[in-house]
């Protein structure tokens, strides 16, 4: 069973907010917890076919890579992002049921642990090297915000996707 908190060790916001994240990132691993395979690959929802749970934690992995490699840190788009259309705006879902549920949760915490060490040597107000949809640089800060605001909204998609695939709910 996966462990998670949303206490943090100290109150500082530096803590607080990579407590939530954490939190929430271990909130979406729990939701897979002992889904089959085939179950994992499945798109329960009639006009979601993205919407499976390998799809959701790709999803995850990939949100992290945008906001840390390409624009906090101003790097390449790398992986299936780096493939999306407008005819296939999310590549790293349709993509995902092909990749085996324990993989695609690995690379979500390496991308995680990646994502922690940044946070742990830059200060919240740096600013990212890339400007947002409306030519904004938000600082660190922000992205932590918004990646525990995105983390948290596709845990009630994990939800509901689990619930109608095998009927578990909670976690």
């Amino acid at each position: 069973m996966t462990s998670r908190t949303d206490t943090p060790s100290s109150w500082d916001e530096r803590t607080q907010l990579t407590t939530f994240l954490d939190y929430a990132r271990a909130t979406a691993v729990a939701k897979c917890e002992g889904v089959s395979a085939e179950d994992a690959r499945r798109a329960p929802l009639p006009n979601s076919p993205l919407m499976t749970m390998c799809g959701l934690i790709s999803h995850l992995r990939w949100v992290e890579h945008w906001w840390l490699d390409v624009v906090f840190l101003d790097g390449e788009l790398q992986g299936p992002l780096a493939e999306a259309t407008d005819d296939d705006p999310d590549p790293e879902m349709r993509t995902a049921v092909d990749v085996p549920l324990p993989r695609l949760l690995a690379e979500y915490e390496e991308q995680s642990a990646r994502l922690r060490r940044l946070v742990s040597a830059h200060d919240l107000d740096t600013k990212a090297g890339r400007p947002i949809r409306d030519g904004l640089h938000v600082d660190l800060r922000w992205i932590l915000l918004h990646l525990i605001e995105e983390t948290s909204r596709h845990n009630g998609h994990l939800d509901i996707v689990r619930e109608l695939l095998d009927g578990r709910t909670g976690s």
